[in-house]
C-alpha cells in the first residue's frame, strides 16, 4: 500500500482517538438504540447472550480492521478504499451515502431533546398533567384515552397526522431546534480534529456522570428490581429466534460505528505507530460495557415506572370494587384481589358482569414488556417515570442533557465521515475552504431533515430508522472484510500491520477476518432479506387520536 499524500493534522495525545471513537461509538443507534436508544433497544435478559457473542466474533474484529485501514492510508473512507483497490472506491462511496442517510435523519433526535431540554425548566412538567379543554370544564379528550406524556409527545411536539400520506406542514418549533441542532454540529466540526477532539472530551465523558447519578437514583426507586429482574432473567426460547442475532448483530454494528466510514475517518488521523488492535479492544469492551450500564440505569427506571403503573391500576380496581359492592374500607387489597373478584362474579353474577368492562387487568409483566418498545420511547417512557420523581425538574434536565451529548458525539462521527473524504479531493478542496465544505454538508441536511419536521416526520423518521442503513451496512462491511482478506491478501495485510506497529497478527484476527465474520454477515444478510421479502412492505407505527 502506497503512504497517502494529504498531510493530516494528528491527535494531540494517543488518547484523543481513543475518546473520539468512544464518542462515534456512542453511536447512532448506539447506546441510544442509548441516544435514539437510551432509547431503542438496549440488551436486556437473553439479548445479553448473542450481544457479547456477535461482539467477540464480529464487532472487536471487524472494527480492528477498520482501524488499521484507516491508520495505515491516512484517509478518509473513498481514499483508503481507493488505495486497496481502484475497484474499491463504491465501499468508500456507500460508506458516506449511509453516513449522510443517519445525519439527514438523526439529528432530528438532537432537535427533539433540545425541544424537551428548553421544557424542562418549566414547573410543573408540561407533560406531567394533561392541558384543559377549550371550556375549561376537563381535559382535552385526546389526552384523556392517551396519557399526558404521550400526548405532550405525539401532539405538542410531533403535531402528527394520521398517516405517512398526510404529510402536513412544517413544524416551526421542532423546525427551530433542529436549525439549533445542526448549528451545535457545525460550530464543533469548525477546526477539525483540533475542535472535536476538545468536544468529544466533554460529550464522551460527561454522560457517564450523569448515568452514575442517574444510577443511585434509579436504584434507590420503588419497584427497580422489578425491572432489573426483568432484564437479566433469559427467555432461552429467544435465541432460537433468528431475528434476536440479526438484532444483536444490528445493536452491534450501530453501537461500534462500523460502515459507516467514521472510524476510517478518525483513525487517519493516528500515528501511524500506533497501537490500533489495542485501541479496537479498549473501545469494543467500553462501548459494550456502557450498554449494558446503561441498560441497568434504564430498566431500574422501567421498573419504578413499570411498578408505578401496576400499583395505580390495582388501586383503581379496588377503589372500584369497593365503591361498587359497599365493601368495608382496606379489606380488598392487591393480595386478595384475585379471590375478592372470583367470590364477586359468584356471589353477584348480574352486578359484576355491569362493573367487569370497568375493571383493567392489571399484570406487571405487562407493564414491563410495554416499557421496552415503541420509537419514542426516550420521550415517552422516560418522561412518564421523571414526572412521578421528586424534583422532576432536575432529573428531566439532565437526562435530556446526556441525551443531547450522546447525539451530538454520534452526529461528530458521522459528519466527518462525510466530510473527511470531501476535504481529502484535491479538486474540491482547491476550490473551497474547510469551513465552507463543512457549512454546506450541514446546510443540505438541515435542509432534507426538516422533512422530519413535518406532521408525518415521525413516520419518515422510523422508516429511515428501521430500514435505510442495516442492509447497506451489512454489504459494506462484508465488502470491505472480502477486499482485505481476499484481494489485497490477508498475509499482505499482515505484514503491513506489523510493518507499522511492530506487532503480529495473531490467530483469532486472521479467523475472524478470514472466515467467521464474512460468513457471518452473509447468514445475517440472507436472513434479513428473507425476512423484508416475507414482510413485503415497509411498516410504520401510526398515531390514533380517536383511540
Amino acid at each position: 500500500m502506497d503512504e497517502g499524500k494529504v498531510r493530516r493534522r494528528k491527535w494531540r495525545v494517543e488518547c484523543g482517538g481513543v475518546v473520539e471513537r468512544k464518542g462515534v461509538c456512542g453511536g447512532p443507534r448506539g447506546e441510544p438504540r442509548v441516544t435514539a436508544q437510551l432509547c431503542l433497544c438496549p440488551p436486556a435478559g437473553s439479548f445479553l447472550v448473542p450481544y457479547i457473542i456477535m461482539l467477540v466474533v464480529e464487532g472487536m474484529p471487524l472494527l480492528y480492521l477498520e482501524l488499521a485501514v484507516g491508520q495505515r492510508m491516512r484517509q478518509g473512507s473513498i481514499g483508503a478504499w481507493r488505495t486497496v483497490s481502484p475497484y474499491l472506491s463504491g465501499v468508500g462511496v456507500a460508506s458516506v451515502v449511509v453516513s449522510f442517510f443517519l445525519c439527514m435523519y438523526y439529528n432530528v433526535v438532537n432537535a427533539w431533546a433540545f425541544w424537551y431540554l428548553f421544557h424542562s425548566f418549566q414547573d410543573p412538567l408540561p407533560w406531567s398533567v394533561c392541558p384543559l379543554n377549550g371550556n375549561r370544564t376537563g381535559y382535552i379528550e385526546e389526552c384523556e384515552k392517551a396519557s399526558s406524556t404521550q400526548y405532550f409527545w405525539y401532539r405538542k411536539t410531533l403535531n402528527i397526522s394520521p398517516s405517512i400520506q398526510e404529510s402536513g406542514a412544517v413544524q416551526w418549533e421542532p423546525a427551530l431546534c433542529l436549525i439549533l441542532a445542526w448549528l451545535v454540529v457545525y460550530l464543533c466540526i469548525l477546526r477539525g480534529t483540533e475542535s472535536t477532539g476538545r468536544v468529544v472530551y466533554f460529550t464522551a465523558l460527561l454522560p457517564y456522570c450523569v448515568l452514575i447519578i442517574y444510577l443511585v437514583r434509579g436504584l434507590t426507586l420503588h419497584g427497580a428490581t422489578n425491572g432489573l429482574a426483568y432484564m437479566f432473567t433469559p427467555k432461552m426460547e429467544q435465541l432460537a429466534n433468528p431475528k434476536a442475532w440479526i438484532n444483536a448483530a444490528t445493536q452491534i454494528f450501530f453501537s461500534l460505528g462500523l460502515g459507516f466510514g467514521s472510524l476510517i475517518a478518525f483513525a487517519s488521523y493516528n500515528e501511524p505507530s500506533n497501537n490500533c488492535q489495542k485501541h479496537a479492544i479498549i473501545v469494543s469492551i467500553i462501548n459494550s460495557s456502557t450498554s449494558i450500564f446503561a441498560s441497568i440505569v434504564t430498566f431500574s427506571i422501567y421498573g419504578f415506572k413499570a411498578t408505578f403503573n401496576y400499583e395505580s391500576c390495582l388501586n383503581k380496581v379496588i377503589l372500584l370494587l369497593t365503591n361498587s359492592f359497599d365493601l368495608e374500607d382496606g379489606f380488598l387489597t392487591a393480595n386478595n384481589l384475585e379471590q375478592v373478584k372470583d367470590y364477586l362474579a359468584s356471589a353477584y353474577p348480574s352486578k359484576y358482569s355491569e362493573v367487569f368492562p370497568q375493571i383493567k387487568n392489571c399484570s406487571l409483566e405487562t407493564e414491563l414488556e410495554t416499557a421496552v418498545q415503541g420509537t419514542g420511547l426516550a420521550f415517552i417512557v422516560y418522561t412518564e417515570a421523571i414526572k412521578n420523581m421528586e424534583v422532576s425538574q432536575l432529573w428531566s434536565v439532565l437526562y435530556f442533557f446526556m441525551l443531547l451529548l450522546l447525539g451530538i458525539g454520534s452526529m461528530l462521527g458521522n459528519t466527518a465521515a462525510i466530510l473527511t473524504p470531501l476535504t481529502d479531493s484535491k479538486v474540491i478542496s482547491s476550490y473551497l475552504p474547510k469551513e465552507a465544505i463543512s457549512g454546506l454538508v450541514c446546510l443540505a441536511n438541515c435542509a432534507i431533515g426538516m422533512l422530519f419536521t413535518m406532521e408525518a416526520g415521525s413516520y419518515w423518521f422510523d422508516i429511515f430508522n428501521d430500514y435505510a442503513a442495516t442492509l447497506s451496512l451489512l454489504l459494506i462491511v462484508l465488502a470491505e472484510t472480502v477486499a482485505v482478506c481476499y484481494l489485497y491478501g490477508l498475509s499482505r495485510f499482515e505484514s503491513d500491520l506489523k510493518a507499522m506497529t511492530g506487532r503480529a497478527l495473531n490467530w483469532y484476527w486472521k479467523a475472524m477476518w478470514g472466515g467467521v465474520s464474512p460468513l457471518l454477515i452473509i447468514s445475517l444478510f440472507i436472513f434479513y432479506l428473507s425476512d423484508y421479502i416475507i414482510t413485503g412492505t415497509l411498516r410504520y407505527q401510526a398515531w390514533d387520536a380517536a383511540q
